[in-house]
């Protein structure tokens, strides 16, 4: 097997470790072909392909991500993750902790951990490596590494919801509320939000996100019942899918050209948050990107004449 080749088969973990701790498509694909660039001048030929290549995706990533801190305190408006369509790596006897650890609210989570604490965390509970190969990877002792793992560890699990909403039950709901939505449902989408449901958009100061979080099941579900319709009308369509390996959706303006995402929170039977990304800096991995204020304007002016 060739150099290139050996790189290929571990392309998708490489990327699912870089993703986890970046919470960026486009800076985790940066990585990942960083980690290549480093492979083949190697002069050396390392005994464990796969930990020699984890461990240079992680020092990356970490570099890229002290750097991007900077600026996402800078960042107009609230920051959400980049979407991510499909996680390119699989291994069943994982599939839980890999699909709970790309969801947006575990990735937000993941953004209040320092870049080590992060890293060591994605390595050892997510994709089960030995803490030699996590020290190696990280640059610290062994001891020190699960003392970081620790406190990762409990700093992640007082953030969970104790009780996650069955895969199953997440998809019937989404599908009834996605349903409500495009009839214009207002009783039809409270009765699927909790009490205290949010919404929060991340435009980046790039796009008409809201410029606060909209709180309560009443003013949100009267909110999105009377916009989904009028999308309808200006040729708008909602692709219902699984982003992050949550419910949600992509909406697409009259060329097919993406304008947003919707992920979605269940717990306890109930939505409790929508998290939408408008970003087009965020969207152009998914596909051509649309004008979110062309649809926006387009969208008041409709609900104007119906009004």
């Amino acid at each position: 097997m060739t150099v290139a080749e050996e790189f290929e088969e571990l392309r998708g973990l490489l990327f699912s470790i870089a993703y986890r701790i970046l919470g960026s498509v486009a800076e985790a694909e940066d990585a990942v072909q960083e980690t290549w660039l480093r492979y083949e001048s190697s002069p050396t030929t390392p005994s464990s392909t796969k930990a020699f290549l984890s461990a240079v995706v992680t020092r990356v990533s970490i570099d890229v991500l002290r750097s991007a801190r900077v600026r996402r305190e800078q960042y107009v408006g609230q920051w959400l993750p980049e979407p991510l369509l499909n996680d390119p790596y699989e291994d069943p006897a994982r599939s839980a902790e890999l699909a709970d650890s790309v969801s947006m609210a575990a990735l937000l989570l993941l953004e209040r951990l320092s870049p080590l604490e992060r890293a060591v965390f994605v390595l050892r509970e997510v994709f089960g490596f030995g803490f030699p190969e996590v020290a190696s990877a990280v640059g610290r002792s062994e001891a020190a590494c699960r003392q970081l793992a620790v406190r990762a560890r409990r700093h992640m699990d007082g953030g969970r919801p104790r009780f996650p909403a069955d895969p199953q039950q997440r998809e019937e709901l989404a599908a009834r509320f996605f349903d409500a939505l495009r009839d214009g449902d207002v009783e039809g989408v409270r009765e699927l939000l909790s009490a205290d449901a949010e919404m929060v958009g991340d435009g980046g100061g790039k796009a008409p996100a809201l410029a606060r979080s909209v709180i309560g099941a009443d003013h949100l579900a009267r909110l999105l019942a009377s916009i989904f319709p009028v999308l309808a009308r200006i040729d708008a369509s909602v692709e219902v899918c699984e982003l992050n390996g949550q419910p949600g959706a992509i909406l697409r303006d009259r060329d097919g050209k993406v304008v947003s995402t919707f992920v979605l929170d269940i717990l306890d039977g109930r939505i409790q948050t929508i998290r939408s990304v408008l970003n087009p800096d965020k969207l152009g991995h998914l596909g051509p990107v649309g004008d979110a204020w062309a649809i926006t304007r387009e969208l008041q002016h409709n609900r104007r004449l119906a009004d």
